[in-house]
């Protein structure tokens, strides 16, 4: 039995930031509820509700939902219309598919003046003689009933014909209660057979297997034939002979003929169930004998085994003697969901219940290993000291210029000897001049428009009284 708890109507309520306190509007269809409890104290605002295909057997706990409009209680188990009296704003009420019979309950609507649809579709009131001008006259606030609009002419036709149809649905309806309690009765008695009958099904013998004949396997044991030869199977056949009998009594079940009622309804959920549990039960025992994967053989050979399937790198550190193993385990992975142990032959890390496990190259030391995470990438790095000390021998290096001292000082003299030295006088090139890397050669007049050059310097006057102005320009 589901019943409506607050945790329940709060995962409903996502849409209201999961407060109920203020919620409008809400939906519990198909949640296998079988009583209306709580909402009329903790959704006083409710306007909408749904609680269709559900297994409600009767209306109640509504009353106090003042600002309640819509009411959705189709596929349920409702067999009268009741305390619907305090729903003063209720505009539409929908009890499609249910079990309906008395039709005279509809008189309790009378109050909900606002009440403009309702939806009767599929109860056993609408097979009634004069249900719709029944149902029209009873409630004249109705504008739809069942889908279909109210006409005017009807209403008033209904009216008319109320006294009439009001003594015929009497009538039918007693008829129908009568039928409505055998049917519970045969739904009583059939329930009783059916657990006597489990009670009463036949066990398996005293050895744990079945005899069709006691005689038959008196007289094979006597003749010294076992009899367990011919009857036992192994685990596979008697899995397909379980199979095959489930498939016959759910074929049996639902080929069964039944009446359409409340009891059968609750039957056919039990049943479903049950399925379901058995189905859940079935395959959590087949996690459970599930087959454990070997991580040593029954000879001691060690596998390699990578259930997290993560990468890894295996170093071998030969200057420091040692085996670096870089695992890459999920950056935001718990640590307290890793487990390391180091043998002296192999290495087993467990990651949230799966085995890693690596074969080593040679013999390590369990006791001086050790393991470290990254605090940026989360891998998992165990160093490993090897159990057997390679000792290296270290060459010592001399340095060049003690190899080149060890020349005789005879050569190191001939070596200096032989060089000679270019001598430069740095009074002459002390500085570089740039201009006279090249040589201007003299040039003298070679046509009309380049004159001789005179030098001034070499002139001489034969004049005794000219005498050499440097304030004067000379005559060009």
């Amino acid at each position: 039995m589901v019943h409506i708890t607050e945790d329940l109507v709060r995962r409903r309520a996502e849409h209201n930031n999961c407060e109920i306190f203020s919620l409008e509007e809400i939906s519990l269809h198909q949640q296998e509820i079988e009583k209306i409890q709580h909402l009329d104290k903790w959704c006083k605002d409710l306007k909408i509700l749904y609680l269709q295909n559900n297994l409600i057997p009767k209306i109640e706990n509504v009353g106090k939902l003042k600002k309640l409009e819509y009411l959705n209680l189709a596929l349920n188990n409702i067999e009268k219309i009741e305390n619907l009296e305090g729903c003063e704003s209720l505009q539409k009420l929908d009890l499609t598919v249910n079990f309906v019979g008395e039709l005279s309950s509809v008189e309790s609507l009378r109050n909900n003046i606002h009440l403009q649809e309702l939806f009767l579709v599929g109860n056993p009131c609408t097979e009634f003689k004069g249900y719709r001008p029944f149902v029209l006259a009873t409630l004249p606030q109705l504008k739809w009933l069942d889908g279909k609009e109210v006409e005017r002419t009807e209403r008033i036709q209904a009216l008319q014909d109320f006294p009439v149809v009001k003594q015929l649905v009497k009538e039918e309806e007693k008829s129908y209660l009568v039928r409505r309690m055998k049917e519970k009765e045969t739904a009583q008695r059939k329930l009783e057979e059916k657990e006597k009958k489990r009670q009463n099904e036949k066990k398996p013998g005293f050895d744990g297997r079945w005899y069709t004949d006691i005689n038959n396997t008196i007289n094979d044991r006597e003749n010294g034939r076992d009899s367990s030869n011919c009857i036992s199977m192994d685990p596979v056949q008697q899995e397909n002979v379980k199979i095959a009998s489930n498939d016959d009594e759910d074929q049996e079940f639902w080929e069964e003929p039944c009446a359409f009622t409340p009891e059968s309804r609750l039957e056919t959920h039990k049943y479903i169930e049950e399925k379901r549990k058995a189905r859940e039960i079935k395959r959590e025992s087949k996690e459970t004998l599930k087959k454990t994967r070997t991580l040593i053989t029954a000879e001691g050979r060690v596998l390699n085994v990578n259930e997290p399937k993560l990468d890894f790198i295996l170093k071998d550190e030969e200057h420091n003697n040692q085996f670096i193993l870089d695992l890459a385990v999920y950056r935001y992975l718990d640590t307290s969901l890793v487990d390391v142990d180091v043998q002296p032959t192999f290495v087993r890390v467990i990651v949230k219940g799966k085995v890693f496990q690596l074969i080593l190259p040679a013999e390590v030391k369990p006791d001086s290993s050790s393991a470290q995470r990254s605090q940026t990438t989360g891998h998992l790095v165990i160093t490993m000291p090897k159990a057997g000390e390679v000792l290296h021998c270290k060459q010592e290096m001399k340095p060049a210029r003690e190899l080149s001292s060890t020349k005789p000082q005879t050569a190191i003299r001939r070596t200096t000897e032989t060089f000679e030295k270019l001598e430069v006088d740095p009074s002459k090139y002390s500085k570089i001049e740039l201009a006279n890397i090249v040589k201007e050669k003299k040039t003298y007049g070679q046509g009309p428009l380049r004159l001789q050059q005179f030098n001034s310097k070499e002139v001489k006057c034969n004049s005794e009284d000219f005498s050499d102005d440097p304030d004067v320009p000379p005559l060009m």
